[in-house]
């Protein structure tokens, strides 16, 4: 089932001021101002989430078959994302693996520094983006981790406003958490397939480290 589209306030673009995937991944700076969005931008990489409440801050990050989840708080004004992708063997069925364990952590943790920000958990609204099938094999890696983060958050009572999850094309998502505003495009140029290298050298990686403990929300 492809469940890429639910609300599509989301914007496509092609500004020249968009991080391309040679200078998300190439680029010296994780940090550092882009004058056409008038924004300091912030880069998400595998693994990594980030919070804020600064109008001037945009988080941006290319996605493969990992997901990202872009939440906000509307009334206390503050936002986060992350980046993650669920480790194992291709073959195995993560939603019930202890894989899985990888997503519920990564998920818990943008949550938890949303609400030590001073955010509250029942105004919090999700957007969540990524897990295209950008390897042709049958395992459908993307479709696995688009299904983890829906599961995920109806589990635990969240809605989803907007999501945009699957398909076979990498994306390039950029986020100001504090309004709330998405600007999404589909990558389909060859080169823009760096994506998927970086993010198969990340599996392979965290496929070896021990999984980490179960985070408490609170």
């Amino acid at each position: 089932m492809d469940s890429r589209r639910t609300s599509v306030e989301e914007k496509r673009t092609n500004s020249s001021g968009e991080l391309q995937p040679d200078e998300y991944f190439g680029g010296p700076k994780k940090r550092f101002y882009n004058a056409t969005f008038n924004a300091h931008v912030i880069k998400i990489f595998a693994g990594e989430w980030a919070v804020s409440k600064a109008e001037d801050e945009m988080l941006a990050t290319i996605l493969g078959s990992c997901v990202s989840a872009c939440v906000r708080d509307p009334v206390a004004g503050i936002g986060g994302m992350n980046h993650f992708l669920l480790p194992g063997d291709e073959s195995s069925d993560r939603e019930s693996s202890d894989g899985a364990r990888y997503g519920v952590n990564a998920m818990e943790n943008l949550i938890n520094g949303l609400l030590k920000a001073g955010a509250q958990k029942h105004r919090l609204e999700f957007k969540v983006f990524g897990g295209g099938n950008v390897i042709n094999n049958s395992a459908r890696i993307g479709s696995k981790n688009a299904k983890f983060v829906q599961e995920f958050l109806k589990r635990e009572g969240y809605r989803i406003v907007s999501q945009d999850l699957e398909g076979d094309h990498p994306r390039s998502l950029h986020y100001y958490p504090v309004s709330g505003k998405v600007m999404m495009r589909v990558l389909r140029r060859k080169q823009d397939y760096q994506v998927v290298e970086e993010e198969d050298k990340y599996r392979k990686a965290i496929s070896k480290k021990p999984i980490e403990g179960d985070i408490e929300l609170f």
